[in-house]
């Protein structure tokens, strides 16, 4: 037995010993937080069971756990311990676990260990994921039977090794241990295309403050047995009023690392402590589920890695200006989300006809291209066309459509509704799917924040903006009478957390009530002007298929205010809503004629230098004693400097003033909402520290633009010419290198 690594805890919110079974949870319900080579576990079964050697009865009053010594330590046989017969039926699986960012430390002063055994969270039996029709598991009872007998009989050093040196907790609370039966599910890839998932048996001893993991193997005869091998524990203890989190490997020379389920023992002995010392005193509570909740992991993970393998190449023909890696992985990982979904519906279903889908606001569309190719009939619909969807052929349906919430827009031949990133059609998409026929479901990942008509304005403090608009979303939906369901999706982005409707909460018969109400929700919304919310209940309006002529007033608002209800106009649900506009306009500033950025980086510029003149021509270089770094204003002063004309025209783009200034980055710095000009010393020494890669892609940019300084500032380029990456007169100018993109297309 050896420790490889621990971790001292900071507590200073006293959240020990609580906390520290809260992170364990991470590790043993959701490893791929930390080890980012698994996609995740699936847990079989758990149980409760007397440690081995004492009794479960109950208390006795000579057991304290927390004096027991340990026995030397030592390898044992090489064969496991205690063989289990497998079971043709696996246990049920718990729920999925709580991340670092969803659990809550707890741990009250003067709270017994009976009360922390009892409700720390991995000691509630909970529901489980899908099966994932591999292998059978074993039968959990019968093998920690047989576990535990052959440890008290021929393996007292495991033994002793699984009891632990306790942390001096009471010793009258009766000595049972929680035990778990997990599969650990690497993820797949081709330098891995053949990684297999492991199962592990977990040994939680709350009084002792252990968990043990106890890797199974399977032999020829189907019996399974621990791996002793890969046997290690973590432990929690205390000293000197200090806690620390230790690792140990009961037999460290022959652990067998894997690269992907069993890391190497330098990693387990600096990152997983470290990081359970985090998770431990971590006390927010985010409220979002985790991922993959809704769905079979290893069945996820097949699916993502054979799209991600037929998909990748659109990564090298992507016309478009955003990122390629970026939305080629993200729609792929929804795509296999979705198709792992649909065919658990199917066969909950017992039908075998795939489901046909329309994706609102569809983007770049790849993502119905890639539910098409996979046999789905569906289409994808966009206010704007997009290059791309040249690429994808006649067999993706795209359209190029303005989506107005009206009778005109539903889809009664759709069995699900996508709102991937849909914008202002985000809250729009389950009243969709509610009116275009019973049988249609909805699947929306929202991103920026809409309400019926214009923007979502917040109205509750006490959560975050994105976590209160995944509520309003969510309220939406059952507004329109559905089941709604979260989960958290596993892509690159920070907004992953998408909303399903798979099922009504009332019969067909009831569709005429239900629309009714869903009327009332939308227009106790939709009838008030923005940022105007109506105090206490709101009132029962006509329904939004009024006569035409009809006009539905706020009784909280004027009546022609931003968002007032006409229904009927033109079969308009709700006249105040309005789609994007066909022509995306750009409006981060550089769309602004040269001209006037040429203007106003000067006059920024001369403020800086305290109204010293610029200069026109090309003075020689600077020395570093006589270069003047000029002042630095807030933007605040700047704004107050420059003309109500040119505040004006830079109030109509995203960011104004400080994205036009950072936008000229060879000019100016903006930090923490001062700017100043940037000085190219500092810069050449930062250079240096960069990477190899970094340096290269530098290089080539490399005098193939002026240096404004050699021609505006008083005291000329603060750089020699041969040391400036800029040009120094037009005599320096080096052509400007083809991007790969351009190459690609070629």
């Amino acid at each position: 037995m050896a420790e490889v690594g621990r971790a001292a805890v900071r507590d200073p919110s006293a959240l020990l010993p609580g906390g520290f079974w809260a992170a364990v949870a991470v590790w043993l319900e959701r490893p791929q937080v930390a080890n980012k080579r698994l996609c995740g576990v699936r847990l079989e079964a758990r149980r409760r069971a007397a440690r081995p050697g004492t009794e479960a009865r109950g208390p006795r009053p000579s057991a304290d756990p927390g004096r027991e010594e340990s026995a030397a330590a030592g390898c044992g046989s090489e064969e496991g311990p205690g063989p289990g017969q497998r079971s043709p039926e696996g246990g049920s699986s718990p729920r999925p676990g709580v991340g670092p960012e969803e659990s809550q430390g707890w741990h009250q002063e003067g709270e017994s260990e009976r009360e922390a055994a009892a409700a720390a969270p991995l000691l509630a039996g909970a529901p489980g994921q899908p099966g994932e029709g591999d292998v059978p598991a074993p039968d959990l009872g019968s093998l920690w039977d047989d576990f535990s007998r052959s440890l008290v009989g021929d393996h007292r050093e495991l033994l002793a090794f699984l009891t632990g040196p306790g942390a001096g907790l009471q010793a009258e609370t009766p000595h049972e241990l929680d035990v778990v039966l997990r599969t650990v599910i690497p993820k797949r890839s081709r330098h891995c295309p053949l990684a297999a998932p492991r199962r592990e048996m977990v040994a939680q001893d709350v009084l002792s403050g252990t968990v043990t993991f106890l890797p199974l193997e399977e032999d020829d005869q189907g019996n399974w047995k621990v791996q002793m091998s890969n046997v290690y524990q973590v432990q929690l203890s205390r000293s000197d009023d200090e806690w620390f989190i230790s690792v140990l490997i009961f037999c460290p020379e022959r652990w067998q690392s894997d690269g992907t389920v069993y890391p190497k023992p330098a990693w387990l002995g600096q990152e997983l402590p470290a990081r359970l010392a985090r998770w431990s005193v971590a006390s927010g509570s985010s409220g979002f589920k985790s991922t993959l909740s809704l769905l079979p992991i290893l069945k996820y993970s097949r699916t993502y890695q054979e799209l991600k393998d037929q998909y990748q190449h659109m990564v090298q023909v992507w016309p478009e200006v955003t990122d390629p890696e970026k939305f080629v992985y993200e729609d792929v990982a929804i795509a296999a989300y979705l198709l792992v979904l649909w065919e658990e519906e199917r066969a909950a279903q017992g039908v075998t006809a795939k489901q046909s889908f329309v994706d609102l606001g569809c983007g770049n569309g790849l993502l119905a291209h890639i539910l098409s190719g996979a046999g789905h009939p569906g289409r994808g619909v966009d206010v704007r066309r997009r290059k791309i969807w040249d690429v994808y052929g006649p067999q993706t349906r795209l359209e190029e459509a303005a989506i107005t919430p009206s009778d005109e827009t539903l889809f009664p031949d759709a069995d699900w509704l996508i709102g991937n990133h849909s914008d202002e059609l985000t809250p729009w998409v389950p009243v969709f799917a509610a009116r275009s026929s019973y049988r249609c479901r909805f699947f929306v990942l929202p991103c920026c924040f809409f309400d019926f008509a214009g923007r979502y304005r917040r109205r509750q403090s006490g959560k975050t903006q994105y976590r209160e608009y995944l509520d309003f979303v969510q309220e939406v939906g059952s507004a329109c009478g559905f089941h709604v369901e979260e989960d958290c999706l596993r892509i690159p982005s920070t907004k992953r957390v998408c909303l399903l409707g798979r099922s009504r909460t009332y019969p067909p018969a009831a569709e005429a009530l239900a629309d009714q109400q869903r009327t009332q929700y939308i227009s106790s919304r939709g009838g008030c002007p923005a940022g105007r919310p109506a105090p206490g209940p709101a009132p029962a309006p006509a329904p939004l298929r009024a006569e035409a002529g009809s006009v539905d007033r706020c009784p909280h608002g004027p009546p022609d205010g931003p968002g007032a209800l006409e229904a009927g106009a033109e079969g308009r649900w709700l006249p105040g809503f309005h789609p994007r506009d066909r022509a995306e306009r750009v409006r981060n500033c550089t769309a602004l004629p040269r001209e006037f950025v040429d203007r106003v980086v000067l006059q920024v510029a001369n403020l800086l230098l305290g109204g010293e003149q610029l200069s026109p021509g090309s003075p020689p270089s600077g020395s570093p004693q006589t270069w003047n770094r000029g002042a630095s204003l807030s933007l605040a002063e700047v704004a107050g400097e420059l003309d109500r004309d040119t505040l004006r025209r830079l109030k109509r783009e995203c960011g104004g003033l400080q994205t036009l200034l950072r936008n000229n980055h060879q000019v100016f710095a903006v930090l923490n909402g001062r700017v100043h000009f940037r000085d190219w010393r500092e810069e050449k020494l930062q250079e240096e520290k960069q990477p190899e890669a970094k340096r290269r892609l530098l290089s080539t940019a490399f005098k193939t633009r002026l240096c404004w300084f050699f021609s505006h500032h008083p005291d000329g380029c603060a750089l020699p010419a041969d040391c400036c990456p800029f040009a120094h007169g037009p005599g320096e100018l080096r052509p400007p290198p083809a991007s790969k993109r351009k190459k690609r297309l070629l």
